[in-house]
């Protein structure tokens, strides 16, 4: 077995000047609410599509989810599933309204859907990962949040940990800036650039697979992946050095998962 296979050993967080956190999946237990938003979104769109077009109606599925839209700013990941089945749609633009049939549309319905769902479930914190991030910050390491979603403030608010953070880098922040979405490793880049580190003495946390291939391609020193849909291959693949299912296993005795809990209710 590969040793990036092996359960992950502890890592001394504190030799490196900076850690970047992505948020859905990572930070906040938002992914399944994103999946849940993106499968009813193209679930009815294929049944339209497929209706209107006498064609079999193929739905989405978790590896679609996977595959072309997770980590990936959202236009990028209706843009990346509808050419992996061969549909081509206009971009329309940003304030397109939800039932339009063009990527922009389709985008902001997914997010309408998107908060339909949050409004109903709220927000939950992923307990190790915010033990990691107050364990790095007592040892003086700087933290960021390197988010595709445009929501990314809305939802450290909700979850009550935005001051964990002294930068956050969104999808509202690339647009602004000219920034390429993840798998680029642009938004990663800027990030550290904005915090003084070089990628070298900074380490990532991922649970996307093109997150993780963004790190890669940035040159960071560490990239850690978090596993959370049964396939850690993906993961080390698109360049993780270790996979995880709860980053909190990564701590030093006394600060492991058994008092990560703990760790969270001091802070």
């Amino acid at each position: 077995m590969p040793d990036s296979a092996r359960p992950a050993p502890v890592i001394d967080w504190t030799r490196y000047d900076a850690v970047l956190f992505d948020l859905d999946g990572v930070l906040t237990a938002t992914a399944r609410l994103h999946a849940a938003a993106w499968t009813r979104l193209f679930d009815d769109y294929l049944a339209q599509r497929a209706a209107a077009h006498g064609e079999r109606f193929r739905p989405f599925e978790p590896r679609d989810y996977a595959q072309y839209v997770d980590g990936r700013p959202r236009y990028d990941g209706v843009r990346a599933f509808l050419a992996s089945r061969g549909i081509t749609v206009p971009d329309g633009a940003p304030d397109d309204p939800p039932e339009r049939e063009t990527v922009s549309g389709l985008g902001n319905r997914k997010n309408a859907l998107f908060f339909a769902i949050l409004a109903t479930e709220g927000v939950d914190t992923i307990t190790g990962t915010v033990a990691v991030v107050r364990h790095v910050r007592r040892h003086g390491v700087r933290t960021a949040v390197v988010s595709s979603s445009r929501n990314c403030a809305a939802i450290l608010d909700a979850a009550g940990i935005a001051d964990l953070f002294e930068l956050q880098v969104d999808g509202v922040a690339a647009e602004q800036r000219g920034l390429a979405g993840k798998p680029a490793p642009d938004t990663f880049l800027h990030a550290a650039r904005a915090l003084g580190v070089a990628p070298a003495r900074a380490a990532v946390v991922e649970d996307a697979i093109a997150g993780v291939a963004a790190a890669r391609a940035g040159g960071f020193a560490l990239v850690v992946g978090i596993e959370r849909a049964g396939a850690p291959g993906d993961l080390l693949r698109a360049g993780a050095d270790r996979v995880v299912t709860n980053l909190a296993d990564t701590l030093p005795d006394g600060a492991g998962p058994a008092a990560a809990a703990a760790v969270e209710d001091a802070g």
